[in-house]
């Protein structure tokens, strides 16, 4: 099974930047998308030239924000929609799929924001989100992914002094949180196979920060331990553009 994670970004946007060409060239079985900025109504109105695939959303209540999607060729067993603690439940961030070998949990993890004014709520969000991840594996493997808005490592975003404890995304409040999703038992799978490797997935429309690979890996997929045998590849499509993130790859045989 072939999965991708991408932010798009606005998905009535990115839909007028070969985001269509992208998607055959990359040939996914099923694709998940955050920061879509609509309505169920309208992910599918944007997508309607997508056939042979069912198209799942949850959005926000506030309008143009947030929202996730998956488009999957195969119907899932289940989907689920946000996690089930009513503070967090009102941004469609959340969107999980079931299939036979694993449940697919797609996430847009919230912004601490500019000044940093999120940052405690992010605190206890990541916390029930790891407890929810949790409770879904009690039952079978999880594969989670999607925008966690977090750099873990230095290695993970280009100016990491500049940034450390100043700009959402790489304070250590969301470092401890992204620790914790790895000391759970979950496996970041692009760190796994190139521990060294310096890729980005994230770059600032701003200062021609893409041009110049001034960027944050910022999209993640987590596996649980129980899966990483059956991960064939991970790869950073770095060349598809339309979004000021780029998708990410996974290959998995687990039984889909």
């Amino acid at each position: 099974m072939k999965i991708i994670t991408w932010n798009v970004n606005g998905i009535r946007a990115i839909v007028k930047k070969n985001f269509f060409e992208s998607l055959e060239q990359i040939d996914a079985d099923v694709i998940c998308l955050q920061e879509t900025k609509a309505t169920g109504e309208e992910v599918k109105k944007a997508l309607k030239n997508l056939n042979d695939i069912q198209i799942y959303t949850n959005e926000a209540e506030q309008k143009g924000y947030s929202g996730t999607s998956i488009l999957s060729k195969s119907d899932p067993q289940d989907v689920i929609r946000d996690m089930g603690v009513e503070e967090h439940d009102k941004e469609g961030r959340i969107l999980c799929a079931e299939y036979p070998g694993f449940f697919l949990i797609n996430v847009y993890v919230p912004n601490s924001g500019q000044q940093l004014d999120r940052l405690d709520y992010r605190k206890q969000w990541d916390a029930d989100f790891l407890t929810y991840i949790k409770e879904k594996e009690k039952s079978k493997p999880v594969i989670v992914c999607g925008d966690f808005n977090v750099a873990h490592r230095p290695i993970d975003l280009k100016n990491d002094k500049s940034n450390y404890n100043k700009t959402a995304g790489y304070t250590q409040v969301e470092i401890d949180g992204m620790d914790a999703f790895t000391e759970a038992g979950l496996v970041d799978v692009f760190r796994h196979f190139y521990p060294e490797k310096v890729a980005y997935t994230y770059w600032s429309y701003r200062f021609k920060a893409r041009e110049r690979n001034v960027g944050w890996r910022i999209d993640y997929f987590l596996v649980s331990k129980s899966l990483i045998k059956d991960v064939k590849k991970v790869e950073i499509l770095g060349d598809h553009l339309g979004s000021d993130h780029c998708p990410v790859l996974l290959e998995v045989d687990a039984g889909n």
